[in-house]
């Protein structure tokens, strides 16, 4: 990739300053920045009349792979091991469930849309990940966070980005080979596992410890020049693998967020993650061809409510069966039922790197994100509300037997 340094200084220029601009005006209109950098990105990019801003794409994928990197690697600090311990079984099992329940749902409904199938494989994992932050977002708004449905939703969502993540390096690691018979998924698979074996097991004994001596010099420049290293060294190695880039910076992540010193290191982190975060979802919005969306329009909506039904019901179903209090079920289940988020994003990138998926893929997920972004909150607000009313309405005769019996006596 031979790009005149000039033309790299131009067109970092104007990503920043249009995403600035539409930054500033989607938070003044109380909407997720997340969508004011699409929106950014679809304005200069070169799929946008009457010009592109930015027409060279090999430089709009470099910010899209950096972006996606350090993204991940800050996520994964907030997952230390003993957290993702602590989280319990019930969440487990709902995750687990929840995943790979929308994802086979999402997987024959993208089939019976006519879609390839590595693109109907990405699309599904696409629309089984949870926005983890809307949601916390809105409980926040809704002053819920203590109660009991919110700490399953946070403790699910977090398992389920774990598994999602694995599955995205499974699927880029078997989607680069072009052969999907069961011994490339079975080394696929295996591959995968013993990645995230080794730095759970080996990994999570030697580098805390050295984050930790580093953090000792008191010097926050050599901390966060040892946590991007660490970063992308990971990433890389992930890469040199057959692994998704994008579970090597999450699990760097993890490691760090082992050591004591993690949480200078997640101070520091975030000003690096936030600017080649918005880089990340400026450059998605820029590689999205928009003038496909009368192709696809009809089947991302179909997606859209085949991953609501599919969430809502996995979840409900698999938290009832466990015992859990019907209404802390129901408050859970619509909860969970908003896909799409960062994650959806990364994964059709992720498709779209490793070239198994069709240009359709990118522009339709970034479309369900945008929707599912803005329908999210007022599933959750009016859904709780609604579950609030059944619990207001099963006290009601109870009520009324217990002024019976009392009349009786």
């Amino acid at each position: 990739m031979d790009i005149p340094i000039e033309q790299i200084l131009q067109d970092f220029a104007i990503v920043m300053i249009i995403s600035t601009a539409m930054a500033v005006i989607f938070h003044k209109l109380k909407q997720p920045l997340v969508i004011g950098f699409i929106v950014a990105g679809i304005i200069i990019g070169p799929y946008s009349p009457p010009f592109s801003l930015v027409k060279n794409q090999d430089i709009l994928n470099l910010f899209a792979e950096l972006g996606v990197i350090l993204l991940l690697f800050t996520v994964g600090m907030e997952f230390p091991i003993q957290k993702l311990r602590n989280i319990g079984r019930r969440a487990m099992i709902i995750a687990t469930t929840e995943a790979f329940g929308t994802l086979i749902a999402g997987f024959f409904a993208s089939q019976a849309l006519g879609l390839s199938f590595f693109d109907s494989l990405f699309l599904s994992l696409s629309v089984s990940v949870t926005s983890t932050v809307i949601v916390m977002r809105v409980l926040e708004e809704l002053k819920m966070m203590k109660d009991e449905a919110a700490t399953l939703i946070l403790g699910t969502a977090i398992i389920e980005d774990i598994l999602v993540i694995s599955l995205l390096a499974i699927f880029q690691s078997v989607g680069s080979t072009g052969n999907v018979s069961f011994w490339e998924i079975s080394l696929s698979i295996g591959m995968t596992l013993a990645f995230i074996g080794g730095v759970l097991l080996l990994g999570s004994k030697t580098i805390p410890k050295l984050i930790d001596i580093v953090a000792k010099t008191n010097q926050h420049d050599v901390l966060i020049v040892a946590c991007v290293g660490l970063a992308f060294g990971m990433a890389f190695l992930a890469f040199e693998l057959g692994i998704s880039v994008a579970a090597g910076a999450f699990f760097a992540g993890v490691l760090i967020a082992e050591s004591k010193s993690h949480a200078i290191a997640s101070v520091l982190s975030t000003p690096v993650k936030d600017i080649f975060a918005a880089l990340f979802f400026v450059s998605v919005g820029a590689l999205m061809d928009f003038k496909l969306i009368p192709l696809f329009i009809i089947p991302a909506i179909v997606l859209i409510i085949v991953s609501i039904v599919a969430k809502f019901a996995t979840v409900f179903v698999s938290a009832r069966l466990q015992k859990i209090d019907k209404i802390i079920s129901l408050r859970s289940a619509i909860g969970l039922s908003s896909s799409g988020g960062e994650l959806a994003l990364v994964i059709a990138k992720g498709g779209s790197n490793v070239g198994v998926t069709s240009s359709l893929v990118l522009p339709m997920v970034g479309t369900m994100t945008i929707i599912t972004t803005f329908i999210a909150p007022y599933i959750i607000k009016y859904g709780w509300k609604f579950v609030e009313k059944l619990k207001d309405k099963s006290k009601k005769p109870n009520k009324i037997k217990d002024n019976n019996k009392r009349e009786r006596r």
